[in-house]
C-alpha cells in the first residue's frame, strides 16, 4: 500500500512511463511538479497537449516540424545537392548540433530488419528513390548507424543508388575523440583502421 493518495500514485505511474524514467526518478519529479507553481505545473501541461497537436512530420525530410515543412527544409542557405540519410528525427537534430552538416536531410523512420520483418517498403525508400530521380541531388551521406541492422541499409541504398549519377559516401566511424584504444571494442577499431587517411 503506498503512502501517497491516488493522484499522486497516478502520476508517478504515468512519469515513470516514459523511457529512461525508473520509479525513483518519476517520484523526484511528481515532488517538483508539486512544489512546483501552479503556473508551472499548467504550463507544462499546455507545452505537452500543444506538442501533440502541433507537430507532424515534414512532408520533404519527415523530421519533426509545426508545419508542413520544416525550417531546415525552407532554408534556402542549405545545399540542395547534398542529402544526409539518416534512421530517425533525433539523428538529424545530433547531425545539426555538430555543426558538420549544411544540406538536407532524408529521415527514413527505421532501418532494414528482416528479422522483425521491416523491409525497404517499411523505411521511405521509395520516398529516397523519388528525391534522387528528380535529378537535383549530387551526394547522398549514408550516417545510419553502425549496428548490422544501420549496416545492413546503408549497403541496401548504396546498391540501390548505384545506378545512379552521383556520389554515395558513408559518414567514417571508429575510435572516438578522447578514446583510449584499449578499451575500444575490436569491430570499432577494425573500422577505424579500414577508414584510416593520410595526414
Amino acid at each position: 500500500m503506498s503512502p501517497y493518495p491516488s493522484t499522486i500514485v497516478n502520476l508517478i505511474k504515468n512519469i515513470s512511463k516514459l523511457p529512461g524514467i525508473g520509479e525513483k526518478t518519476a517520484e523526484r519529479l511528481a515532488m517538483h511538479i508539486l512544489r512546483a507553481p501552479r503556473k508551472e505545473a499548467e504550463q507544462l501541461s499546455r507545452s505537452i497537449v500543444e506538442a501533440k497537436e502541433k507537430v507532424r512530420l515534414c512532408k520533404l525530410c519527415y523530421g519533426l516540424s509545426d508545419d508542413e515543412v520544416c525550417k531546415l527544409c525552407t532554408d534556402p542557405t542549405r545545399d540542395a545537392s547534398l542529402l544526409c540519410v539518416v534512421e530517425q528525427p533525433a539523428d538529424m537534430v545530433a547531425m545539426e548540433k555538430s555543426g558538420a552538416f549544411i544540406g538536407r536531410y532524408h529521415i527514413l523512420s527505421g532501418v532494414l530488419s528482416p528479422m522483425n520483418g521491416v523491409g525497404p517498403e517499411d523505411i521511405r525508400m521509395g520516398e529516397l528513390i523519388a528525391k534522387i530521380q528528380r535529378g537535383r541531388i549530387k551526394e547522398v551521406v549514408l550516417a545510419t548507424s553502425t549496428s548490422v541492422e544501420g549496416e545492413a541499409t546503408a549497403s541496401y541504398i548504396a546498391e540501390r543508388l548505384g545506378t545512379y549519377s552521383l556520389k554515395v559516401t558513408r559518414i567514417a566511424s571508429g575510435v572516438p575523440m578522447g578514446g583510449d584504444l584499449k578499451y575500444v571494442d575490436q569491430v570499432t577499431l577494425k573500422k577505424a583502421m579500414e577508414a584510416r587517411h593520410d595526414l
